[in-house]
């Protein structure tokens, strides 16, 4: 199998060809900079090192020009995770063009180092895997025009051969000297651009798991704490369920008694007394069973989060929906929001209950395309209208990207939280992807 097959074979075995792996932050960019400065000196000090013991000796460029050689083949290092396959491609043009240049400097092991991490680096970081691709099949073109070239037009190993020759004591080999220096760079060049594409998708493939597992720790903990609610919610309508109950009961009480008092007032004043005694121990009874029950409300809803200055801070609203953006901005995703009202001041006329629908349909559609999509934009339009008599307002959001392949799938909550608050104002939701690619949401809820 080729390295190009063993390549699409790995990342076809990640399961996401669609995922992009995060460009680097600028503390890595700048740790980027300063570790190629490092290397560069690094390199210029072993360059000037193997001058002493003559390994370039035979190179009649001027010093200057054969540290301008290492310099010029690792500077390009500094993009490297910015960007990978440019980098990889003009790396590998230089590669070429310098060893012809200066055989003997492109023998320095920094010379070799810098071409590898040219390698790791694009296979590692590049967010277009089809481009890739093609960077890879134009490096494995490059490696065997550089082995043909190194053997045939640059030179590169006539003395070693002609030392071979020379050498009176030379038994030779199981291949003549050309064959074996051919064959054993094709095999080192073969075993060193392997292993730099090799360690690379390693590298992509554990930022994959990585990113995947931060994905299922967030979904987790959004669907633990959607369950949570949910269990909140379902123990107030029992609390609901119980309050009617406790008032039903003693209301009832107190009607049978006030009506058995009303009957007997005249004619036996001691029931009628006795029925008016039943009638404030119920209702006494009643007061305090409603407290205790509000009491649980109010405790469980009382979440620091939710007070502002002592009180419970106010529900949002339409007025909310440009800060709710800024928010998905700073996390990454362009949102843009437009209105549309068929008559000027349609919008400030919705009431509380039905703006605070609007925001939270507005919050999750934008969560959704943050959380399952591939899309780096969103485009969210309020509009106002009239059906036959009817008035409606209509909340759509539409996104340019595709679902994000993920081993767990969302617990659908949200998007049927949008489904149940339309229905409560008896309008329509259209949910799922366009037919010119993207995924709209779209909530019509009728004024009331």
């Amino acid at each position: 199998m080729s390295l190009i097959a063993r390549l699409r074979f790995h990342t076809v075995d990640a399961d996401d060809n669609n995922w992009e792996r995060p460009a680097p932050t600028g503390d890595e960019l700048r740790r980027d900079v300063s570790g190629v400065g490092v290397f560069l000196l690094v390199s210029a000090l072993a360059l000037e090192l193997s001058r002493g013991f003559g390994m370039v000796a035979a190179d009649d460029h001027p010093v200057w020009v054969q540290h301008a050689v290492l310099a010029l083949l690792i500077l390009p290092l500094v993009l490297r995770r910015r960007f990978p396959v440019a980098v990889m491609a003009v790396m590998s043009a230089l590669f070429i063009g310098l060893s012809l240049f200066s055989p003997l400097v492109s023998l320095q092991l920094s010379y070799q180092v810098a071409y590898f991490a040219s390698l790791y680096s694009a296979v590692a970081w590049a967010r277009d895997r089809r481009m890739l691709w093609l960077g890879t099949t134009v490096v494995v073109a490059a490696m065997t025009l550089w082995l043909i070239l190194a053997l045939t037009v640059a030179n590169t190993y006539d003395g070693i051969l002609a030392q071979a020759e020379d050498n009176v004591d030379f038994s030779g080999g199981i291949l003549d000297p050309l064959a074996s220096v051919a064959i054993y760079n094709f095999l080192v060049n073969f075993a060193y651009f392997g292993g730099a594409i090799l360690a690379g998708m390693n590298s992509w493939r554990n930022a994959l798991q990585r990113t995947q597992l931060a994905e299922q720790s967030e979904q987790i903990a959004h669907q633990a704490d959607e369950l949570a609610r949910r269990a909140v919610v379902e123990e107030r309508l029992r609390i609901a369920r119980e309050l009617h109950d406790v008032v039903a009961h003693h209301v009832s009480v107190i009607g049978v008694q006030a009506g058995a008092a009303r009957r007997v007032i005249e004619k036996r004043p001691d029931v009628a007394v006795e029925s008016l005694r039943t009638i404030e121990q119920a209702s006494r009874q009643a007061v305090t069973d409603m407290r205790n029950l509000l009491g649980v409300l109010r405790s469980e809803s009382s979440d620091p989060g939710d007070l502002e200055g002592g009180r419970r801070r106010p529900e949002p609203g339409l007025d909310d929906l440009e800060e709710l953006t800024r928010q998905h901005r700073e996390l990454g995703l362009a949102v843009s929001v437009g209105r549309v009202e068929d008559v000027p001041g349609a919008l400030a006329e919705i009431s509380a209950p039905l703006a605070l629908s609007l925001f939270r349909t507005a919050q999750e559609s934008l969560t959704n395309v943050r959380r399952h999509s591939t899309a780096g934009s969103a485009v969210m339009t309020l509009r106002t209208g009239l059906a036959g008599e009817q008035r409606w307002v209509e909340l759509e959001t539409v996104d340019n990207g595709m679902p994000r392949p993920t081993p767990e799938s969302g617990s659908g909550f949200g998007l049927r939280g949008i489904r149940e608050r339309v229905a409560l104002h008896r309008g329509t939701a259209e949910i799922g992807p366009r037919s010119e690619g993207g995924w709209r949401v779209r909530a019509r809820f009728l004024l009331h």
